[in-house]
């Protein structure tokens, strides 16, 4: 059987040392590494050159395929064309990878009947805030239903054959294509094999601007492709009308009613306060009351820029947007 890794880089002069010296250290070396190169204006293009020959000298090997200009899905479309091993294992930017990452993702292929294979992914915080986002964005493994986790392309691994059958990753959806193309993996091919150790260190983002505008492109993408429908319409039932409803009582019928709507807000910040508390240990006092501090903030810069997405996408779909994007 074997194996090839693939990436797509825009712009990653700066994390993707990280990632191909992980992946240059894996006990089960790719048999080939395709990197989709989406036209970067910084020095990705001399990074990917100088470790092409360090891969090589290792008797590895790493080919560019040009792609400037492509979404996601298309630049992954492109490297795993350009692939000619028999299984794919996908990766991004910005993550590490462990050094048995590759062997434990793979593994469940010695059983013809695997078609697909979810890894899992951890936060890898730097910061304060990236301590508490990850907290706040990420799901423990304990979080987790491996009959119905969708995973991310961070890590996960599936036949060249199954994304095929599948017609690979939707080229007209910018965002949210991973989680589209995993309903159609699991749709034709059934449950997925699911190995939470093949785990990558993921950075979470650094900056609530950051996050923002990650939450409003996934919004976004879940209104063009009718994603998640019933979890957008809480949050604006949440947000517009009880949110409201819970302050004008507050202020006009009892002022007790504000502990209902502090209780309310603990209740919804009571998983990432879970994630959060076990890694409070290796802070100082006031960083552990500054990431405390930032769980809120987190939840609503995140709900807000959801709640402005959702509906532009929305606008896309009804409007007959991948009609016209299918005709470029």
């Amino acid at each position: 059987m074997s194996v090839a890794v693939i990436l797509t880089v825009l712009n990653e002069a700066e994390s993707l040392p990280r990632l191909l010296a992980s992946l240059a250290a894996q006990t089960r070396p790719p048999d080939e590494v395709v990197v989709a190169e989406g036209g970067s204006r910084d020095a990705t293009p001399a990074v990917l050159a100088a470790y092409a020959r360090q891969f090589a000298a290792q008797g590895l090997a790493l080919r560019v395929v040009a792609a400037p200009g492509a979404n996601i899905a298309q630049g992954r479309n492109r490297a795993i064309a350009a692939a000619t091993a028999d299984v794919i294992a996908a990766s991004d930017a910005g993550v590490r990878l462990p050094p048995d990452w590759l062997a434990r993702l793979t593994a469940p292929f010695a059983d013809p009947g695997v078609n697909v294979v979810a890894g899992f992914f951890e936060a890898d915080p730097h910061t304060v805030l990236e301590t508490a986002m990850g907290a706040t964005v990420l799901p423990d493994l304990r979080d987790v239903n491996p009959a119905t986790f969708l995973p991310s392309s961070r890590s996960v691994a599936f036949r060249k054959a199954a994304w095929a059958a599948v017609g690979g990753y939707p080229e007209w959806l910018d965002f949210s294509e991973d989680v589209l193309f995993d309903l159609t993996l699991r749709a034709q091919f059934g449950r997925f094999a699911f190995v939470p150790e093949a785990r990558v260190l993921f950075r979470p983002r650094g900056s609530l601007r950051a996050l923002a505008r990650q939450y409003y492109q996934y919004a976004r993408g879940d209104g063009k492709a009718n994603l998640f429908p019933r979890q957008h319409a809480v949050r604006y039932f949440t947000y517009l009308v009880v949110a409201p409803l819970l302050v004008y009582a507050a202020l006009t019928v009892s002022p007790w009613l504000w502990l209902v709507g502090l209780l309310a807000g603990l209740a919804y910040l009571r998983l990432p306060l879970r994630r959060l508390w076990p890694r409070l240990a290796g802070l100082s006092w006031p960083a552990r009351l500054l990431a405390l501090a930032y769980l809120p903030l987190i939840r609503l810069v995140g709900d807000v820029a959801k709640l402005a997405g959702y509906p532009v996408g929305v606008w896309w779909r009804v409007s007959g947007g991948r009609r016209r994007r299918a005709d470029l």
